[in-house]
Formats: C-alpha cells, structure tokens, sequence
C-alpha cells in the first residue's frame, strides 16, 4: 500500500508540474503580452519615428555626437551614459563616489562640457558629468538644458529665446505632483528643433 500511496502523489505531481508549465510558462506570458499590446507605445519600446523612420526610444537615452564622437553643436546633449546608450547593457559604472577611475572621469567630461558651452566648470549641472542609475536615462535637467541654449541658438543661428520655448515645451514635471524633480526630453526636444528651427 504505501508504494501504491507513493505512485498516486508522484502521478498527482508530475500532473501539477504539467498544468503549471502549460499555465505559467505558455498561457501567462502570452496573455500578458497580448495586453501589453493593447497599451499604446509601451510593449513596442515606446519607439518615436520621424517621416516614417524610427529615431530613438522616449525611455532610452541617446548620443547626439558625429561619427568620430564629438558633440553635434546643433543639438542639445545627453546625459553620459556608463553604458554607451546600449539597451542590452543598461547599468551603472558600480564606481564609488571616492573611485579615483570616477573622479577622473567626472572632472574629464566637466571640462569637455565647460569648454563646449564655453562656461566655467563650476557651472556645469552635476547631471551633465555623471551616468544615471541605468545609463540610459532619456532627460537632462532643466539647468543643463538652459546651460545649452545659447550654444544651440548660436549654431542655428537663431535668437535664444526660441530655443528657450522649445525647451520649456520639452520640459516634463515632478512625477504626481512631486517625486522627482522637472526634466528635459532629449529626444523630444532635438526633434523638435529639427522640425521647428531648421
């Protein structure tokens, strides 16, 4: 009797096992993917297309920079990215705030950043000189945007207030009223640039 005992749980076990594969392994990920469907610009990548040809992500940061790397004046910059902007690789550099690789790097872009906005180094946004969490963080400050007007302006040889409307209309609030702080849609606002002030 108790091998008969045994064979029925083992039976009633695989039976399980079976169900909870077909359930959560086929059913589950298959329902929720059809829904993701259902809700706009999520479950594609949130993907933003420009005369018919995807462009970027509005969660996915971006470098503006030509082929060798340098900054394109004409467009507002990225925060940097300890990922190179890559999906597949999103992280931080795990660097301490004491790592000497880190402050190195940290005063490196400060002055690659000071001499491209023609500005001191001590005014340059803490944002414009570290990677966020993930590396691929989609906004800037609004103090790192109003840092990059004038040089914006200047390249496309329009008045700065135009630039600083744009800006303003790029410019997203605190997350419910007040997680967070207000941020600046890169993408957003270089594709807007291209559309509004070329």
């Amino acid at each position: 009797m108790p091998a008969l005992r045994s064979g029925r749980q083992l039976l009633a076990a695989v039976r399980f096992l079976l169900v909870a594969t077909v359930v959560l392994g086929m059913v589950y990920p298959l329902a929720i993917t059809l829904f993701a469907q259902l809700v706009p610009g999520r479950a594609g990548g949130s993907l933003v297309s420009r005369d018919g040809e995807v462009v970027g992500s509005s969660l996915v940061g971006q470098a503006f920079v030509s082929g060798s790397g340098e900054p394109l004046p004409q467009y507002f910059q990225s925060r940097p990215s300890a990922s190179d902007y890559d999906g597949a690789a999103s992280g931080g550099s795990n660097l301490g705030p004491n790592a000497p690789e880190l402050v190195a790097a940290v005063e490196e872009r400060r002055a690659a950043v000071a001499a491209l906005e023609g500005v001191p180094g001590s005014e340059v946004p803490a944002d414009a000189v570290t990677a966020s969490a993930s590396g691929l963080d989609p906004g800037i400050s609004v103090a790192y945007a109003a840092l990059q007007v004038d040089r914006v302006a200047a390249d496309r040889g329009v008045p700065a207030a135009d630039v600083e409307v744009l800006v303003a209309e790029a410019t997203h609030g605190r997350d419910l009223g007040f997680i967070g702080a207000p941020w600046v849609d890169v993408l957003e606002l270089n594709l807007a640039l291209d559309r509004e002030l070329r």
